[in-house]
């Protein structure tokens, strides 16, 4: 059984820059990303880091 993912409260912040309509999704693959890295908890520098690999994959496909 997997843990909980714990967010610290300014990554938590952040994520509501996000358009609510995706926002369960950004969360998931911010959780994924964080979980195969073995990052906890999710902080504001992950978050960026994730940000910023996901905007590279879909950059590279387009």
């Amino acid at each position: 059984m997997s843990e909980k993912i714990v967010w610290t409260a300014e990554a938590e912040a952040k994520l509501k820059d996000i358009p609510f309509f995706v926002r369960p999704f950004a969360r998931k693959k911010i959780e994924k990303y964080a979980q195969d890295n073995s990052f906890s908890p999710i902080t504001i520098e992950i978050y960026d880091q994730a940000k910023k690999m996901f905007n590279k994959k879909y950059d590279q496909m387009n």
